[in-house]
């Protein structure tokens, strides 16, 4: 089963006689690539200064909620999964004191 962008989704169901989470589809953490095989970001994408995307070392260029699902399930390298206090999930760098590689110091692509 898939969603609109083409991630797997997981349903899980109860069963009430045994008490045991069953899932009917592959596990989205089973779907996490290899280290050479995950992309990095190497550009923002924004509009009205706002981020709305990122564009991926593979060329690919993909949406903010997007970049958050693939981060999730281990496809992109170098950041994780935050919340924002307004509960909006978002990525953000690993901190490695590496400030080249962080984020906010990515090209910036105006859309």
């Amino acid at each position: 089963m898939e969603n609109e962008s083409n991630v797997p989704l997981t349903r899980v169901q109860f069963d009430d006689s045994s008490n045991v989470l069953t899932s009917n589809s592959e596990d989205l953490a089973s779907k996490a690539l290899s280290d050479t095989d995950k992309n990095s970001i190497v550009a923002i994408i924004k509009h009205s200064g706002e981020i709305t995307g990122y564009e991926l070392s593979s060329g690919e260029r993909i949406t903010k909620e997007r970049g958050v699902e693939l981060a999730k399930v281990g496809n992109i390298s170098g950041v994780s999964v935050a919340t924002s206090r307004k509960g909006e999930e978002y990525l953000r760098s690993l901190r490695d004191d590496d400030e080249s590689n962080n984020l906010s110091s990515l090209p910036i692509v105006e859309e």
